[in-house]
């Protein structure tokens, strides 16, 4: 694991008025908890765990240790490098959540992870399921503690276990990624969060800047590029994270046994005659796209972005909303016209897997011509990507609405689409595969994608004859 960072020849780490900079203001524990929440009141700090207590300087006898705790103490005020208690969260929509907040102080040590953090993270967690409150972690840390040695590492484990048996309580968990968040406390209570937010220019990286290699370039280990990667879902400016976290709170804590009625039609096509014309009518430039339906439908939403694995695509929208109808959370997966990633996929997934352990309904919005075939996209995995949101769909037990507003091509669309609750706009059409790919496959000429097209029956109205939707959408707004 990385070395806590500080002065050269130690462990320390000096206070956050003498950290060097990377971007991103450094906040003491107390003040990352005052910059999002009010009436914070700290949780009692629990008893050491087995086997510790220790003798003199830890349990590895590591000399001087005993000495750079307190003068840490003395620095920071704080006995130990993380602080966790109870606050309301507060945005400027007058909503207000009550959490439990885990802050890590990095001049206590370089916010690294011991025994006595493990003990405090574990009772956080403890008390978050017994009083059914979500858990935001503020996180900055520059790993697991050397001096503690392996007795430190192993809290990483039992870090993970906490933040499991809350995700299976059905609680959210939200990580702020402050600067630097690197090594276990990155890749346990950062990025197995549920959404994950940073703060602009943030060293975050699983390898710290002193274990990294000699010409490793350092602006692969920044929150930006995380997100770009597909690790983090949103970059948020200090002023902006108050009403963020806020919104992100009060939409992951309104679970919902009903499903959400489609949308209805924002275009003005009439049902097609042809199956040629319902193909020219879903792949007009004027067809209203996703976005158009997804400002119509939400007062309020925010974005989730990325797959975890490496890649984001900008054709999946996905994320949870404030239903503008009633007020209700529904999360959201709407293609946006385009051929969908591998990427997409994945984050759909994803996005789904979290609504249905939060209880919250889901509306996804179908609009593609089919997956993306590239070469790349083969390389990105396109066909575990496209099975693992079939099988996300299948699996959840939350309610899932389907609209197909555009293209519906093949199983890149279909993938997206509830079973036994899917609608169409008038302006829409799904079929096996795009008429002029069948008419290939077929080997048959250009001029007969027209007859293919009425023989595949892609209509709206083919596809309620053939009991494959539900049912055509009226037109509103």
């Amino acid at each position: 694991m990385t070395e806590a960072p500080g002065p050269p020849g130690t462990a320390e780490a000096p206070g956050a008025a003498g950290a060097a900079q990377v971007g991103s203001r450094r906040f003491t524990a107390r003040e990352a908890i005052g910059l999002v929440s009010t009436g914070f009141t700290e949780l009692p700090a629990p008893a050491p765990s087995p086997p510790g207590p220790y003798g003199p300087d830890g349990p590895l006898s590591w000399q001087g240790y005993d000495a750079s705790r307190a003068r840490a103490a003395d620095r920071t005020g704080e006995e130990e490098s993380v602080v966790c208690g109870t606050a309301t969260v507060s945005g400027n929509d007058g909503g207000t959540t009550p959490a439990v907040l885990i802050s890590f102080e990095f001049g206590f040590l370089g916010g690294s992870l011991g025994e006595r953090t493990g003990d405090r993270l574990e009772a956080a967690h403890t008390y978050a399921r017994a009083h059914r409150l979500p858990v935001v972690s503020l996180v900055a840390t520059g790993g697991s503690r050397m001096q503690e040695g392996m007795r430190a590492l192993v809290q990483l484990q039992r870090v993970a276990r906490q933040s499991t048996l809350t995700r299976a309580a059905g609680l959210p968990q939200i990580a702020v990624l402050r600067d630097p968040t690197t090594g276990g406390g990155w890749a346990t209570l950062g990025a197995g969060a549920d959404v994950i937010l940073a703060l602009p220019g943030a060293q975050v990286g699983f390898a710290g800047s002193r274990v990294r290699p000699p010409d490793a370039d350092p602006a692969a280990y920044t929150a930006e590029a995380q997100s770009a990667a597909g690790a983090v879902d949103a970059v948020v400016p200090e002023r902006e994270l108050p009403d963020a976290l806020a919104l992100w709170l009060r939409l992951l804590s309104d679970p919902s046994a009903d499903p959400v009625p489609p949308p209805r039609a924002l275009g003005d096509a009439g049902l097609p005659a042809t199956g040629r014309e319902a193909v020219r009518n879903a792949r007009s430039p004027h067809r209203p796209r996703a976005q158009v339906y997804l400002d119509a439908f939400f007062a309020h939403r925010a974005a989730i972005s990325g797959d975890r694995c490496g890649g984001t695509d900008e054709g999946m929208l996905c994320g949870f909303g404030v239903r503008a109808e009633d007020g209700r959370t529904v999360a959201y997966a709407a293609q946006t016209g385009t051929a969908t990633r591998p990427a997409g996929y994945r984050t759909a997934a994803r996005l789904v897997r979290l609504a249905d352990r939060l209880r919250i309904p889901v509306l996804t919005l179908v609009d593609t011509p089919g997956a993306a075939n590239d070469a790349a996209a083969e390389r990105q995995g396109a066909g575990a990507a496209i099975a693992d949101l079939f099988g996300a769909v299948a699996a959840a037990e939350t309610p899932v609405t389907t609209l197909v507003i555009g293209e519906g091509g093949s199983g890149g669309a279909l993938a997206l689409a509830a079973p036994a609750n899917t609608w169409v706009t008038p302006d829409s059409y799904f079929s096996v595969i795009a008429p002029e790919s069948a008419a290939s496959i077929l080997k048959r000429p250009a001029e007969e994608v027209r007859a293919t097209a009425d023989q595949l029956r892609i209509r709206p109205q083919d596809l309620v004859e053939l009991g494959v939707v539900r049912g055509i959408v009226e037109r509103g707004r």
